[in-house]
């Protein structure tokens, strides 16, 4: 016998109508929040950064593919690597349907590792995934979005990650199994696995000059993690009982 609290319909209409009230100021709030990101000063990005791509070299301006707006996802795939990390192959896989619509609304969707392409391109096969993907690798770029630490950082706590200072010293013998599970899942150590961090930036490319105009890491990116939006929507809602989630050919069954 379930042990939640249960009523009339009546009184669930009441409670959802509180609820709806609630809900509908989280909406205002959302889009105050979304105006204050695109009032945010845009920042000329100088570097000359490169990438590799399907179609060969690129530069940064190259990835918009002809449109005035570009969204990174900088995804999880470190030189060392063998797979890509299951949290942002779970964000990813929502990523080849939204892919066309925001072409056709002048928004490139790109997803940027710092693993070499030939990685990139074989996993992105496995998944079955279609939207774009370049690799930064040998570049300064996922360093300078602070997505990408050298060890010697992660040592010395010299790094920053979203908008802090950041110091994770890895003690081999008493690593988190949780960590120690996904490190094991893309095939490196615990250091290894974290000296690549997940997050998201937004470019404009105006009058030939690309201007970097937001970008979001940890939680951060939660909203585009499609299936804790449904999870929260569901009776249960997340209902985690630690790690549970795995890249999508993965599971049982």
């Amino acid at each position: 016998m379930t042990t939640h609290l249960t009523g009339t319909r009546d009184e669930w209409l009441a409670a959802r109508l509180d609820l709806l009230a609630a809900e509908k100021e989280l909406t205002r709030m959302s889009d105050d929040l979304a105006r204050r990101r695109q009032a945010l000063p845009w920042v000329k990005v100088d570097k000359a950064y490169r990438f590799d791509t399907d179609a060969g070299p690129a530069s940064l301006a190259d990835l918009f593919q002809g449109r005035s707006q570009l969204l990174v996802y900088h995804f999880m795939f470190g030189p060392d690597y063998q797979a890509g990390c299951p949290s942002c192959s779970s964000i990813a896989d929502g990523f080849s349907g939204s892919v066309v619509h925001l072409a056709n609304h002048d928004v490139t969707l790109m997803a940027v590792s710092l693993a070499p392409l030939a990685k990139l391109q074989a996993f992105k096969k496995r998944m079955g995934w279609t939207f774009p993907w370049a690799s930064a690798h040998g570049g300064a770029f996922n360093f300078d979005f602070n997505v990408s630490f050298t060890e010697e950082q992660q040592r010395a706590g010299g790094f920053e990650y979203n908008y802090r200072p950041s110091r994770q010293v890895i003690d081999p013998a008493n690593v988190p199994p949780a960590l120690a599970g996904f490190a094991a899942g893309v095939g490196t150590d615990a250091g290894g696995y974290t000296r690549q961090r997940p997050g998201l930036s937004a470019f404009v490319l105006a009058d030939g000059v690309v201007h970097h105009t937001y970008s979001a890491y940890s939680r951060g990116v939660d909203a585009i993690w499609g299936m804790y939006q449904w999870l929260d929507r569901a009776p249960l809602g997340r209902n985690e009982h630690g790690v549970w989630w795995r890249r999508h050919d993965e599971y049982p069954g």
